[in-house]
């Protein structure tokens, strides 16, 4: 069952049904979106668990149950040494380094395992999910360290640190603080989970903490596609152009959806604008030739490629975080452990469901794309301050002054942020290298072909952040230059987005430091307020930016 529009539902996990706005939602919203197990989920765990234990009974090795992990499975324990290898395998891989996941992944991690666990082939006790919903429910968070999984076998240094916290040892934050583990646990009346064959592998053998990051990625992504579109939109304004380049009939012969969709968007925005106009509008305006055989227009007639080609350019994210979407989904509901237990067929199965491909292949492709965005806005925010390119503006957007003003001469507007930003959008080229071809040997060859998906996702996000830095430059020199061409001829949407940027931003009349007025706006682009105003204007009504692409 999926969240409610209003977020006042709870949210109810089978494996199967999961969804990656469900995963954004309860990730960024906390404890204030109660999470259960779904009654029939629990039954197919248990009967999954049921035949765990009888086949344990029959002697048989099964790996990471009877048998030791890796290339220690040729190692079989007697079942009564299973429980202490669980403990074990939590241990030996708390070795992660870098900084400590956002509350946010370490959230969406936790329901992630849960749900594919929930899925029920795992072998596990539901007792097993119903605590990782309770520290989910509780915001009861492990300190996840980034660093440290190659993304098959599975997650498997970050999940041991949830792993660890569920079997009552190591240290977790709560109610802003971090505290060892047993006393939280005490705190919320709760006892330790004592953890029995397979649940230390079942809990750390998974895609959960790449498809965390994928997952908040991917939203941010496409948040990023629609603020594109606003700020190609308000650029077509600020160099007068030629809002023609969007009509329906170009991109109906081209019919990438989400070029489609992307020309529709800024077709939309500027519906009403007195300074970018229709073709026809801006032949009008050429003249002709009259009795001459040559004359010089004084109005091009087709905007630059970074204007006229952003639907070919924004379809591509647009497109690509369609399919990304559709495999996230797939993998958020998977069993992605191993091995897995096969209840109608009373089998155990050896495979490599852990192997998280499908999520590295996908954020390679989005921080792709991502970045040719930067690479856009970076050659519209150049043709916006260069007065041999944005018609008629002043040069870097210095303010107008009056002849004989002393401060002529004196000021250089937005010659800085140009350069800031050409520096932040090559950083977001080079960090958009592909990782998933990356693949190391580990683990004595056992796992010699793994997919490097977290740090794909990790990535993803860390191009998509320098990529909202840009859209804030950009976004501050565009209401400059829109004030400067003339607020009053600007579309409803230009003056919208001018309005709540100038509640955070002053016009820039004389030269000053702007790194507090770009973190002002990268605010308002991370929390969804100019994202907001967009989907306001485009669908009549405010909804999740995830929801609407």
């Amino acid at each position: 069952m999926g969240i409610g529009t209003n977020g006042a539902a709870g949210l109810t996990i089978d494996g199967h049904t999961l969804t990656v706005d469900d995963v954004v939602t309860v990730a960024r919203r906390g404890s204030r979106i109660g999470v259960e197990l779904d009654p029939g989920a629990t039954a197919r765990v248990e009967q999954s668990r049921t035949l765990k234990r009888d086949l344990i009974a029959t002697g048989q090795p099964i790996y990471g149950v009877t048998t030791g992990f890796g290339d220690s499975v040729t190692s079989q324990i007697s079942s009564a040494k299973t429980a202490e290898l669980q403990r074990n395998i939590a241990r030996y891989h708390l070795n992660g380094t870098g900084p400590m996941a956002a509350p946010e992944v370490v959230r969406g991690t936790i329901l992630i395992r849960a749900n594919c666990l929930a899925r029920g082939n795992s072998g596990i006790r539901a007792e097993l999910i119903n605590r990782l919903l309770e520290y989910l429910n509780h915001d009861v968070r492990p300190e996840i360290p980034e660093r440290g999984s190659v993304g098959a076998s599975g997650d498997l240094v970050p999940l041991c640190y949830l792993a660890s916290a569920v079997f009552g040892e190591g240290q977790v934050r709560y109610r802003g603080r971090l505290r060892p583990t047993a006393g939280v646990l005490g705190e919320l009346a709760l006892s330790p989970i004592v953890p029995e064959a397979k649940d230390g592998l079942a809990l750390i053998n998974g895609t959960s903490f790449s498809a965390a990051f994928a997952s908040l990625a991917l939203a941010d992504a496409q948040r990023v596609a629609l603020l594109a579109e606003l700020c190609t939109a308000m650029a077509s304004e600020a160099l007068c152009g030629n809002r023609g380049h969007f009509h329906h009939f170009i991109h109906d012969h081209k019919p990438h959806p989400g070029q489609r969709d992307s020309a529709a968007a800024i077709a939309e925005l500027l519906a009403d604008s007195g300074l970018a106009l229709d073709h026809d509008q801006v032949l009008g305006m050429t003249g002709g030739l009259g009795d001459n055989d040559y004359a010089r227009l004084p109005r091009s007639i087709q905007d630059k490629y970074s204007i006229r080609c952003a639907p070919q350019v924004i379809g591509v994210l647009r497109d690509t975080a369609s399919w990304a979407r559709n495999w996230l989904d797939i993998e958020i509901n998977s069993s992605n452990d191993n091995p897995l237990f096969d209840a109608a067929e009373t089998a155990v199965h050896n495979g490599g469901n852990f192997y998280a491909g499908h999520i590295g292949q996908a954020m390679d492709s989005i921080k792709t794309a991502v970045a040719n965005i930067a690479d856009l806005l970076d050659r519209q925010l150049e043709l916006v301050v260069d007065e041999k390119f944005n018609n008629g503006l002043t040069p870097n957007l210095v303010a107008r002054f009056e002849p004989g003003d002393w401060r002529a001469g004196l000021h250089h507007g937005f010659k800085g942020m140009q350069i800031a930003c050409s520096a932040i959008t090559a950083e977001a080229l080079k960090n958009s290298a592909p990782a998933s071809i990356f693949s190391r040997s580990t683990e004595a060859h056992n796992q010699d072909k793994v997919s490097m998906a977290p740090i794909a996702a990790r990535d993803a996000r860390t191009v998509i952040a320098l990529v909202e830095e840009v859209l804030a430059i950009h976004l501050i020199a565009l209401c400059q230059a829109i004030e400067l061409r003339g607020l009053d001829r600007a579309s409803r949407s230009a003056r919208l987005v001018h309005k709540t940027i100038r509640e955070h931003v002053p016009f820039n009349a004389d030269d000053r430091g702007m790194d507090v007025d770009i973190a002002a706006v990268l605010q308002l682009i991370r929390s969804d307020t100019l994202s907001g105003i967009v989907n306001d204007l485009l669908h009549g009504t405010r909804r999740p930016v995830a929801a609407t692409l």
